[in-house]
């Protein structure tokens, strides 16, 4: 069984690391089978990184214990190049330099942070003495000297010039970090995941507040940004195996989600980037799952303008029939010392009409931006949903909705209720010609319902989120039936 999983920075391969072997996944057609590497070691991996670099995109590195291996991969064989010996306890992470190819870092329980160059492995060439033992260790992703680790529930900042001391120290949980990630785009803020069930966004040069703080009613395994815009995307550990599911965030807008990757069975091990195909707009998110598949999820242009900030951004997208309108003023700013409690509608609708004959007015929108009507909201929903067609009666208070994807065809009447959407939600009833098995129709009218209950006990219209989640669903379904399944094969020789 693989236990930890990365995809390299030329977007073509995975690896998947088990205790007995390696697995080479080509990403562009990982229904072809795969390549092992076979490795000889009664431990399992814990952390495995290719090098972001592409002059060294075919080494990888890949921690067992106490040691780390580097594997060179090329011209479909792997082999172990070197290792890095030096830790006394297990290793508990490692990262690759984001601006120096031939750096690496690694954590341990032992309480050092080792920094190591690969062109000379004998000793590393920067020792960072911590007094307590590192479960994280993350490079910053702007400035080349900067990194953070995590200690229980702390946070420490070091620059790798003065490895003496950190140069700051953050207090930033009362229970264990899960996981850290620098933004991509600003050098000083950082989101730390926990599990006393919060996300907390920092700017480590003012450690005593945190700038924001996503609340969440489990323990968080994981918590990235996106390589665009303003998402982060967050993996929740599951209580009793019940939520599996990725959840993608606008970090300016953190009441609800805008939306859900729903479709692995078991606990989400990993999830990874693809880098974009060139030409292409979307962006794939790689996901492996100890249900043992890997799932690659399209995030679209429309996805992505829903973790926009500035109202302006995309204008001539929101023309084009886009319908959400994040609020203007909930900004995430650095040199703000008090956390943000966002209220608001957090949700995928919006008066488009207000805003298009008035782009730049900035007023707050309480319950202006959200439909009042059934009328009114189904005036509103985004009728360019990929593959759905929605035929709608607002006297009768239903509608039909129509998808096409793959080989699998769903019609559903939805009914709404008098009451609604003040915490009363719509049926859903599968109609002819509908031809998902009942296993499907059962897990799909879960979902509905589930995305429709969040919506509606916040008296908020839940339309045109469940027409996204059918889609989403749908797809994956397909995703995992044809190429962009990991198939069987891999399955049985885990």
């Amino acid at each position: 069984q693989a236990t930890a999983m990365s995809v390299d920075c030329l977007g073509q391969r995975a690896v998947l690391s088990g205790r007995r072997f390696l697995y080479i996944v080509n990403l562009d057609a990982p229904n072809e089978g795969h390549r092992k590497i076979s490795r000889q070691s009664k431990w399992d991996i814990g952390a495995v990184q290719w090098n972001p670099h592409d002059s060294y995109a075919y080494y990888f590195a890949a921690s067992s214990n106490q040691r780390v291996d580097l594997y060179k991969w090329k011209e479909g064989n792997g082999e172990v190049c070197t290792s890095l010996q030096g830790h006394t306890r297990v290793i508990s992470d490692l990262d690759w330099a984001v601006f120096e190819p031939d750096l690496l870092v690694t954590s341990s329980v032992d309480t050092y942070i080792y920094i190591w160059d690969i062109k000379d492995t004998r000793k590393p060439t920067v020792s960072l003495s911590a007094v307590a033992g590192a479960s994280q260790v993350k490079w910053n992703k702007k400035n080349a000297n900067c990194l953070a680790t995590s200690h229980d529930g702390d946070v420490r900042i070091w620059d790798k010039r003065k490895p003496s001391t950190a140069v700051e120290y953050l207090a930033a949980h009362l229970s264990k970090i899960h996981g850290l990630d620098w933004h991509p785009d600003n050098e000083y803020t950082l989101a730390t995941s926990s599990q006393d069930n919060s996300v907390r966004f920092w700017d480590y040069r003012q450690p005593r507040k945190y700038l924001n703080i996503l609340p969440c009613q489990v323990p968080v395994w994981k918590a990235r940004y996106t390589p665009f815009s303003n998402g982060l995307v967050t993996v929740m550990v599951p209580q009793l195996r019940r939520e599996n599911s990725l959840l993608l965030w606008n970090v300016f807008d953190l009441n609800t989600p805008v939306h859900t990757f729903v479709g692995h069975d078991d606990v989400v091990l990993e999830f990874q980037w693809r880098k974009q195909k060139e030409g292409s707009k979307d962006y794939q998110l790689v996901t492996w799952s100890r249900d043992q598949t890997l799932r690659m999820w399209r995030i679209d242009s429309q996805l992505q303008r829903l973790c926009a900030n500035d109202i302006l951004d995309g204008v001539e997208d929101l023309i084009d029939g886009i319908s959400h309108l994040p609020e203007p003023d909930k900004t995430l700013h650095p040199q703000d010392s008090e956390p943000q409690h966002n209220s608001g509608h957090g949700d995928e609708e919006a008066l488009k009409e207000d805003f298009l004959n008035d782009p730049l007015v900035g007023k707050k929108t309480d319950q202006l931006g959200l439909p009042q009507t059934l009328q009114q909201e189904f005036s509103l929903i985004n009728v360019q949903i990929r593959n759905v067609n929605v035929e709608m009666d607002a006297v009768s208070r239903s509608c039909t909705v129509s998808v096409h994807c793959g080989n699998h065809r769903v019609r559903m009447l939805v009914m709404f209720p008098v009451q609604y959407p003040n915490n009363a939600a719509p049926s859903f009833q599968f109609i002819n010609p509908t031809s998902i098995t009942a296993s499907m129709k059962a897990k799909l009218l879960k979902i509905l319902k589930d995305t429709s209950l969040q919506k509606v006990k916040r008296n908020q219209s839940c339309l045109e989120p469940c027409l996204r989640q059918l889609v989403s669903w749908l797809e994956s379904v397909v995703v995992r039936r044809t190429a962009w399944a990991f198939c069987p094969t891999l399955l049985s020789s885990l």
